[in-house]
C-alpha cells in the first residue's frame, strides 16, 4: 500500500491525516429533534467503535437538542452537517468538534453576499471555537456556476474545481485545519474524483465515501470498490460507508467500514479497478437524520422487492430521503424518487411525474418502470 502523508487534522480526541490511522465515521439516522433517539443513535454508533459521529442541524430546534445530545454524550466526537443553514455555525459550535459545510450549498441562504464573505464567517466561527472544518462537495448539489462551465458529461471536473476553489480561500484565510470529501453514488467517479484532488493537493486530508451507495449487499460492493482503489494509493484519512438501514443497525456502517479497511491492511482484495454494474442499479441514501418520514427505508427495501423482475436491464433506480439531496441527486437516474413527509415525489431523469402517497408509490413506479422497459425494447428490436 502506497504512502500519502497529509497535514494532521485534530477532531476532538483523534487526529486524522499524518501518520494517524484512518478514521471511521458515522451518522445519526433519528431526527436531531428527538433527543431521546437522537442520543440513543450516537451511543449505538460510539458502541460500534465510531470516532466521529455526524448530526443535521438545520433550524433552531435542532440547535437546542444538539445541546442536550452534548450533554449525554459528552465524549463524543461530533461534527455538524449545517445543511442549507450556514448562518447557523455560531449556534452549534460550542457543542461539536468539526463543522462541514458543501460548497454548492452557501448559495441558499443569503444569495447577495459573495461566497468568499460566508466562507469568511465559518472560518471565523471554526477558529473561535477549535473546530475543524470539513468541504463537502456531493455530486447532486455541486456550485452551479461550475456545473455550467463544463459538459453535462463531465460530473468530476466542476466537484474538483469547487473543493479546491474552497481549499484556496481557507488557505488565504489561514485556516489550516480542515479536510475535504468529494462524493457520488458511481465509486468510478468517487475514484476518479479523488484521484484527481489528491495531485493537485496531497496535503489536504480526504474523507472517502460513496454516497447513497444503497443496501447492502450492493452498497457494500460499492464502498468496497472504491475504498480499496483509493487506499491502496495512500489516499484517504478518513471514510464513512453510507447504506440504507433500520435505525438500530446504524452501527454496522462502523463495522463494515473497519473490516474494508482491516481487509486492505491484510492484502485482501474483494473488487476489481472498476466498478462494472450490469442490469438493475438501485441507489439508495443512507438513513440520516434528514430523512423526513422513516418510511422511506422501508419504501426502499421495497422498491428493490418490487422491481427484482427488471434485475437483467440496465435500468437505474434512485430512492431518497430528503430534500436536501433528493431533488438534484436523481436527476441521472431512469427513475427517481424523493420523500417528503407525507409523500414521494416521482421523476424519470430530471422530470417530475408528480407527487404520490407513500401507499401509491410503489404502483406507479412499477407502471413507470414497464414503460421503460418497453421502450427500451422497442428501441432495441
Amino acid at each position: 500500500m502506497s504512502q500519502r502523508k497529509t497535514r494532521e487534522v485534530r477532531i476532538g480526541n483523534i487526529r486524522i491525516g499524518g501518520s494517524n490511522p484512518i478514521a471511521v465515521q458515522s451518522m445519526t439516522a433519528t431526527k436531531t429533534q428527538d433527543i431521546d433517539a437522537t442520543i440513543r443513535q450516537v451511543e449505538l454508533l460510539e458502541a460500534a467503535g465510531a470516532d466521529v459521529i455526524r448530526i443535521a442541524v438545520d433550524t433552531a430546534k435542532d440547535v437546542a437538542a444538539l445541546a442536550e445530545v452534548r450533554k449525554a454524550r459528552p465524549k463524543a466526537n461530533l461534527v455538524i452537517d449545517l445543511q442549507e443553514n450556514y448562518r447557523l455555525a455560531e449556534k452549534v459550535a460550542p457543542f461539536v468538534q468539526k463543522l462541514r459545510y458543501n460548497p454548492g450549498h452557501l448559495y441558499h441562504l443569503e444569495r447577495h453576499k459573495p461566497i468568499r464573505e460566508k466562507v469568511q464567517y465559518l472560518v471565523d466561527v471554526a477558529r473561535n471555537h477549535g473546530c475543524a472544518m470539513r468541504i463537502g462537495v456531493n455530486c447532486g448539489s455541486v456550485d452551479p456556476e461550475k456545473l455550467d462551465r463544463y459538459p453535462k458529461d463531465d460530473s468530476i471536473t466542476p466537484m474538483v474545481e469547487s473543493a479546491l476553489e474552497h481549499c484556496a480561500m481557507l488557505d488565504d484565510l489561514g485556516f489550516d485545519p480542515y479536510c475535504v470529501s468529494l462524493k457520488d453514488s458511481d465509486p468510478n467517479k468517487v475514484i476518479d474524483a479523488n484521484i484527481l484532488f489528491a495531485a493537485k493537493r496531497p496535503d489536504v486530508p480526504l474523507h472517502l465515501g460513496v454516497t447513497e451507495a444503497g443496501m447492502p449487499p450492493d452498497g457494500v460492493i460499492k464502498t468496497r470498490v472504491a475504498f480499496e482503489q483509493l487506499i491502496t494509493r495512500g489516499i484517504g484519512d478518513t471514510i464513512r460507508v453510507s447504506l440504507t438501514l433500520p435505525f438500530e443497525q446504524k452501527g454496522d456502517e462502523i463495522t463494515v467500514g473497519r473490516q474494508i479497511l482491516e481487509d486492505i491492511s491484510n492484502g485482501r482484495f474483494r473488487s476489481v479497478p472498476r466498478f462494472e454494474h450490469k442490469g438493475l442499479n438501485i441507489i439508495s441514501c443512507p438513513s440520516c437524520s434528514r430523512v423526513e418520514n422513516e418510511a422511506f427505508i422501508d419504501l426502499a427495501q421495497n422498491v428493490r422487492h418490487i422491481t427484482a423482475y427488471a434485475k437483467e436491464h440496465a435500468i437505474t433506480i434512485a430512492v431518497m430521503g430528503c430534500r436536501v439531496n433528493g431533488p438534484g441527486e436523481t436527476d441521472d437516474a431512469d427513475l427517481g424518487m424523493w420523500c417528503a413527509p407525507s409523500f414521494v415525489n416521482l421523476k424519470r431523469g430530471p422530470q417530475a411525474l408528480g407527487q404520490f402517497t407513500y401507499d401509491e408509490i410503489l404502483g406507479r413506479l412499477r407502471l413507470e418502470l414497464d414503460k421503460l422497459i418497453e421502450e427500451k425494447r422497442k428501441v432495441f428490436a
